[in-house]
């Protein structure tokens, strides 16, 4: 834990790195579309730099800051992405200095307050803060979503943080300290096979906590999964919904 963050990753890093799904390409052209300038874009708690490298080919200059140096040690040398070690609420970077700042999956683990503080401290004036999440793993399978569903609301539902509700409530309840931008609606979509969907769901902080305490659920869902999905080389599509929500500095 680094001031005060709590690390649920780091021991999962390289899984996380692996396993957690990119963004959407039209995400990121949304957000230069509404981001007056383009020189410098802060990614916050950025993990294994998804978002970072989403906003790449937009900004002349790229942070990846985070508070677990694990998780930034796993992006590529070679990304051209400037990574700091660093915690949301005691950012590294200059007075002033980035054009946009974001949030990715991470802003309901933070002290918000402080996080405002920092962000409108590094933050240009007409720049945008954007934060957002994506919602419960869905499969277009109704059988493995019906599967799912239930192993996320009923057998997670003792080892999942506090701090989940968040999600749930698609970043509703968290404060936001300017006027907001209506965003369109996103959504993460993927082909992926049994196994992939398994080290995704092994990087999920319920598992993590479970495991801890001498619990292991995805074995126990493992015989569920295999007789709906005998063939494990066999793709199932599954989607994530999107949830944004930004404003401009003033």
């Amino acid at each position: 834990m680094s001031g005060g963050f709590p690390d649920h990753f780091s021991a999962v890093a390289n899984a996380y790195g692996r396993h957690r799904p990119d963004y959407p390409a039209e995400l990121f052209d949304w957000l230069a579309a509404h981001t007056p300038h383009h020189e410098r874009a802060w990614d916050c708690a950025s993990g294994n730099g998804q978002a970072a490298r989403g906003l790449a080919p937009h900004f002349s200059q790229v942070f990846a800051t985070d508070a677990a140096p694990s998780l930034l040690a796993t992006l590529p040398d070679h990304s051209g992405i400037d990574r700091v070690a660093c915690a949301a609420e005691a950012c590294a970077l200059a007075d002033g200095s980035v054009d946009l700042a974001c949030v990715a999956q991470a802003a309901h683990w933070f002290r918000h307050t402080e996080f405002h503080d920092e962000v409108a401290r590094v933050l240009r004036p007409d720049g945008l803060l954007a934060i957002w999440g994506y919602g419960v793993l869905r499969a277009e399978d109704p059988a493995l979503d019906h599967l799912l569903i239930d192993f996320h609301d009923a057998t997670l539902a003792p080892w999942w943080p506090e701090e989940r509700q968040h999600i749930r409530n698609h970043y509703r309840n968290l404060p936001f300290p300017w006027p907001e931008i209506e965003a369109p609606e996103f959504r993460i979509t993927r082909e992926w096979d049994r196994a992939t969907l398994l080290g995704y769901l092994g990087t999920w902080s319920a598992i993590r906590r479970a495991r801890a305490a001498g619990q292991d659920p995805l074995a126990a869902l493992a015989p569920a999964l295999q007789a709906l999905w005998s063939n494990p080389s066999m793709p199932a599509r599954v989607h994530w919904p999107i949830f944004l929500r930004a404003g401009l500095r003033p």
